[in-house]
């Protein structure tokens, strides 16, 4: 019985962190802003501004998801410390199974939550636009951005996210030379800006009859959507817009109707296109959101003129600029040359494990503790 007296103990322990995570919540404050939302949503007329009425609602849902989420914790932490003393009174060891998994699956959450506190960046709760190209390399480096493309829908659709291809382009044996995915969910950017830069990969390449061991590299740009209402001008005269014929993995309906979308800005040279939609119209808006989105960037960034500023910290997609390495010969390794964090398991990386990543990523950005 022993056990369950440890089990209280760790139970204890994390009342703390509990506790904290409340104060970092600012609960009081969000039922507050909710109560005042809904008396909004009554008022006379709301409904007549749809936008103004929808940002409300999302809002509120996003107000409400939160103070539940924290309740299911607390109610997490009394229901298992309850078990503890149940089973202690009556020296049942069959719960011993129920309360390990239980509180195992309790400190993740606790800690997956007090992490998502950290996301305090102006558009971390936006949805995130990510962008894969191909470096040098031809072949191998296009099937390694197609692998890549793989792992974030894989990443996305495990927590529940909506993930859509906006933009896809083949390779030209195998693999893309570029994608584009939107990913939308709680938080999506707050945790994707975290990929932002060049990847590589360390493999036999399986396109080299001779059985050499390859170095490739992808880069990855990861932007906010940007709502409508931002205040940023995009003139017409400004604007190249080019359509063409859907193909690849983004196609609805390829080759059927030049239904896809390619806009440049021609006074900073940002291009965007999107061909995931059913009609040309649908493509352009969202195009259209893509670009605002890369442009009040650019804005707030106070370097207009300067499109790279964009990417961040990416640099040439080649050796030495990259921010993590994916290693599958001669040993298995994955590691962020940022933080430090590595894993072993490379496939469950490749399936989308990448949460360990981006936490170590989120915990040295708020502590400003890189790796040497």
């Amino acid at each position: 019985m022993i056990e369950f007296d440890e089990y209280k103990v760790r139970l204890n322990a994390r009342k703390g962190d509990l506790e904290s995570l409340g104060n970092a919540l600012d609960l009081t404050g969000a039922l507050r802003e909710r109560a005042q939302l809904e008396e909004e949503s009554m008022a006379e007329g709301f409904w007549n501004d749809l936008a103004d009425s929808q940002r409300n609602q999302k809002r509120r849902k996003q107000l409400e998801n939160k103070c539940a989420a924290f309740d299911r914790l607390k109610g997490q932490w009394e229901d298992l410390y309850t078990l503890c003393d149940m089973a202690l009174e009556a020296g049942d060891d069959s719960l011993l199974a129920e309360v390990k998994s239980g509180l195992d699956a309790f400190e993740k959450a606790l800690d997956s939550a007090r992490l998502a506190t950290l996301l305090s960046g102006p558009y971390d709760d936006s949805a995130a636009l990510l962008t894969l190209h191909a470096g040098a390399g031809g072949t191998e480096a296009q099937d390694w951005a197609e692998m890549l493309f793989r792992m974030y829908v894989h990443w996305g659709e495990q927590r529940g996210y909506t993930v859509s291809t906006l933009d896809y382009l083949d390779g030209d044996e195998a693999g893309l030379k570029s994608a584009m995915l939107r990913i939308e969910g709680e938080n999506a950017f707050g945790y994707l800006k975290s990929e932002m830069g060049v990847h590589r990969l360390v493999r036999i390449s399986p396109f080299d009859a001779s059985g050499r061991r390859h170095t490739s590299f992808a880069a990855v740009e990861v932007m906010p959507e940007i709502s409508d209402d931002v205040d940023i001008e995009i003139r017409d005269e400004d604007l190249k817009v080019d359509t063409y014929r859907s193909g690849g993995a983004g196609g609805q309906h390829v080759n059927k109707t030049e239904s896809a979308i390619r806009i440049t800005h021609v006074p900073t040279g940002v291009v965007v296109a999107c061909q995931n939609e059913r009609s040309q119209v649908q493509n352009r808006a969202m195009a259209m959101r893509m670009l605002r989105s890369k442009l009040v960037e650019i804005k707030e960034r106070e370097h207009l003129e300067q499109v790279s500023d964009i990417k961040g910290d990416q640099k040439a997609i080649e050796w030495g600029s990259q921010i993590r390495s994916y290693v599958f010969m001669p040993y298995t390794l994955v590691k962020d040359h940022r933080t430090g964090c590595e894993s072993g398991n490379i496939q469950a990386v490749m399936d989308g494990g990448l949460d360990a990543f981006i936490d170590a990523y989120l915990r040295a950005s708020a502590t400003g503790e890189w790796a040497r």
